[in-house]
């Protein structure tokens, strides 16, 4: 099927309902793998951060992660979870060359946390209740790259490598319940949990959950089923979704995807798919196993695991403010409306305000820079906005160096220009290129007798009475002090030699 084949989203939604299931896996932010002393730093030499235990070799013994196992009770506390009295690691059996092991360790009937929710909230302030099936613990795979193809997957490669660093990662795969009730806006919803589901990751320090690292990726579960019926219909499964707008896509194409193979009279086959960026679609994979095809049973060589209440609690009050909570703290104090809020999340930008009026700038100036000429810059540059050679503490520099009157705003530009340039911190950037405003009243005296000289018909009509055409002089004295002067009294200033009240 190609794109042209798909039936228009509102004819999809006219006969069907959507159902979704999202399974969200989050690389925690250990230092050693899941159940060895392996680094997880990856970037090192293929096949250089593995042992015998994540490379599976005979008699190699596993351990538990500690911090994985207290990440993985923090987030499901977060999530309004049940914590187990009591769980155990499951072998999940199947064959892929980047496991080593031809069996995943995993969480299946026993997990760690299950029976929990995270409410959501959607553009228009509406709040949308995502039920939590289960958070479990798990480890990652390694990472094949195919070569010698066009398209960079196997098909048509001429060989494949492997590298096992990434093998046994820990890893925390939420899984929600079928998301039932969202009609039309169901896309919305999932990119809207994703996005929630991101910022409480970040918020509890297990993770940076940068989806474009792969630190967080989502499976799109998505079928249709004529209104009025019970049953749910056949499932699709979009794999390894990186980006909020991507969830987004991917739940809409699917949705117009099966609508047309139902219409048409085909049947919806059960596979995993694969999300192309380029133009939204899907295209398939592998067709999808059953629970019962991964054969799994208890993991022989782990203990069951089994949190002490007490431990539980601690970390319960323990847990951060939490991202929604924040968010309607900081609109309050920092007196944005609804839309400004989700302008400032979608930027990613919440932390770095806040960063930057702790460090003294107004709440007003450090939204401002970062939403202004910063976003702008992280825009063009392709980069996420903290990613930004420029830090908290020097924009609000900049923001107190307009305060005092030693910058206005177009050579405050310059300045965050330069930083990023990595010219220097603004005070350094200041000297270097001479931006300071020019406040020498001798200085600024002549600037403005040599525009009136310059421009006599605007003066003179400024004294006939026409007070806004003393703009034009101004922009004359900007443009020969290199926009260094202060606006405001080259104004009052011409006025003042014209004999004109302001």
């Amino acid at each position: 099927m190609t794109v042209t084949d798909l039936v228009s989203y509102e004819d999809a939604l006219a006969s069907y309902d959507p159902v979704m299931g999202l399974e969200v896996h989050v690389e925690l932010g250990t230092k050693t793998k899941m159940f060895c002393g392996c680094s997880t730093e990856l970037k090192q030499d293929a096949n250089s951060q593995t042992c015998p235990v994540c490379l599976g070799l005979p008699g190699a013994l596993p351990v538990v992660n500690e911090i994985g196992v207290e990440s993985a009770i923090k987030i499901g506390l977060a999530l309004n979870c049940e914590i187990a009295d009591w769980c155990r690691f499951a072998r999940k059996n199947y064959f892929y060359p980047d496991m080593p092991k031809n069996f995943q360790t995993s969480q299946y009937d026993e997990p760690i946390a299950f029976n929990g929710y995270l409410d959501v909230q959607l553009e228009d302030g509406e709040i949308f209740r995502v039920q939590i099936e289960r958070a479990h613990m798990e480890e990652d795979t390694g990472k094949s790259t195919h070569v010698g193809g066009a398209t960079g997957r196997i098909h048509g490669a001429s060989h494949s490598l492997l590298d096992y660093n990434r093998a046994g990662i820990p890893l925390i795969e939420i899984v929600t319940k079928p998301i039932e009730g969202a009609g039309a806006r169901a896309p919305e919803v999932a990119k809207a949990y994703v996005a929630e589901l991101r910022e409480l990751i970040k918020a509890l320090g297990v993770s940076e959950a940068r989806m474009e690292m792969g630190q967080m990726r989502c499976d799109v579960n998505l079928s249709l089923r004529p209104h009025g019926r019970e049953a749910f219909g056949t499932r699709s499964e979009t794999k390894n979704v990186n980006s909020l707008r991507s969830v987004e896509r991917a739940a809409r194409f699917e949705i117009q995807r099966h609508a047309a193979v139902l219409s048409s009279g085909g049947t919806i086959v059960q596979e995993t798919r694969h999300f192309h960026e380029e133009d939204g679609s899907t295209t398939a994979g592998r067709i999808k196993d059953n629970a019962e095809d991964y054969r799994y049973f208890p993991e022989p060589d782990l203990v069951p695991v089994a949190p002490a209440r007490e431990w539980v609690e601690e970390l319960r009050k323990g847990l951060p403010e939490l991202p929604r909570l924040r968010r309607a703290r900081l609109k309050e104090e920092w007196g944005v409306t609804e839309h400004d809020m989700q302008s400032i999340l979608n930027a990613g930008a919440v932390d770095l305000i806040v960063a930057t009026t702790e460090a003294g700038a107004p709440s007003d100036q450090a939204r401002k820079w970062w939403m202004g000429e910063l976003a702008r810059n992280a825009n063009e540059t392709g980069r996420a906005i903290d990613e930004l050679p420029i830090t908290p503490a020097q924009v609000a520099r900049v923001a107190a160096l307009v305060a005092v009157g030693d910058l206005n705003d177009k050579l405050a530009r310059q300045v965050i220009e330069g930083v990023l340039a990595g010219e220097g911190d603004p005070d350094t950037v200041v000297e270097k290129r001479g931006l300071k405003v020019v406040s020498d009243e001798g200085a600024l005296s002549t600037a403005v007798d040599e525009a009136i000289a310059g421009n006599a018909a605007i003066a003179d009509k400024i004294r006939g009475g026409k007070v806004a055409a003393a703009g034009a002089l101004v922009g004359a004295v900007m443009k020969a002090t290199r926009g260094q002067a202060d606006a405001a009294r080259v104004r009052e200033l011409i006025l003042e030699k014209l004999g004109v009240e302001g």
